[in-house]
């Protein structure tokens, strides 16, 4: 049985309390909830049912800009699976890294979105995993968090970049940016070590 979520912030382990400034009440598909079947969870709409949850279905492909970020918010806050939630964030991630030039301010949500998608894998590693087992061992590759990663390196936040990057490691990704920046953060000590001493 597929286990089902009233919103993002009901997934066990997720600090996440809530997207802000959205009222969950006034969602109409807030308080949608899916019909008993014997496979995956049928969800009512207006043409009939589906198994595609609120949450999958809130965020339309068009959506950019702002309009993107209050859907994505909105999308949070109605029930899904932790994998929708999950394809929600990197989907989101993947427009606004497109759409950087056009929207500026949506690098700041893309670190927002990508920390709270790589916070909802600690929490519930399903959400990346088509494994059907309780314990996840192989995971869809995740474009989210390296997107991240990238952003944060060209900042200049080598430490936070490798930190990020080590959390990823554990499914089975990142290992290459661990490396590298681990290296990178080694040369920066000695060369501040040298400078120091000099």
């Amino acid at each position: 049985m597929v286990t089902w979520f009233e919103r993002m912030a009901a997934v066990p382990g997720m600090h996440f309390t809530g997207s802000p400034g959205v009222v969950r009440e006034a969602l109409s598909e807030a308080r949608v909830r899916p019909e008993a079947s014997y496979g995956s969870p049928m969800w009512p709409t207006a043409e009939g049912s589906t198994s595609a949850t609120p949450a999958s279905r809130h965020v339309p492909i068009e959506a950019s800009g702002a309009d993107l970020v209050a859907r994505v918010w909105e999308a949070l806050e109605l029930p899904g699976v932790a994998m929708d939630y999950h394809f929600v964030l990197q989907g989101a991630v993947d427009r606004m890294w497109s759409g950087r030039r056009s929207y500026p301010e949506g690098l700041e949500l893309l670190e927002v979105f990508a920390l709270l998608d790589l916070e909802l894998m600690e929490a519930a590693p399903q959400a990346v995993s088509f494994d059907t087992g309780p314990i996840p061992e192989s995971f869809v590759h995740v474009t989210s968090v390296s997107r991240l990663i990238v952003l944060l390196e060209r900042e200049g936040a080598l430490e936070e970049a490798l930190g990020v990057a080590k959390r990823l490691a554990r499914f089975g990704q990142g290992e290459d940016e661990v490396a590298q920046l681990s290296e990178k953060v080694g040369a920066l000590a000695q060369e501040a070590a040298v400078g120091g001493a000099a």
